[in-house]
């Protein structure tokens, strides 16, 4: 008996990571510019603002908020709510 639930749970678990697999298989990976940024501890906006040399200024008025906010979000001291 223990044999069987065991081998559902390792089917069960193989299922889950196959799942994870195809969803990672249809995610876009960040350019490798991009992660180097945030890995030198850039927030993942500021390295995507980067990489598209986009200014905090042009950013914010392309999205239509203030260039203040923005930059509150690149330093992680505001948060945007779900």
């Amino acid at each position: 008996m223990r044999a069987a639930e065991e081998a559902l749970e390792d089917a069960a678990d193989a299922a889950i990571y196959d799942e994870r697999k195809a969803d990672l298989r249809a995610e876009r990976a960040l350019p490798a510019d991009v992660t180097m940024d945030i890995l030198r501890g850039s927030s993942r906006l500021k390295a995507l603002r980067n990489w598209r040399r986009l200014t905090q200024a042009d950013l914010a008025a392309m999205i239509g908020v203030s260039q203040g906010f923005l930059s509150d979000l690149g330093s992680n001291h505001r948060k945007l709510s779900a």
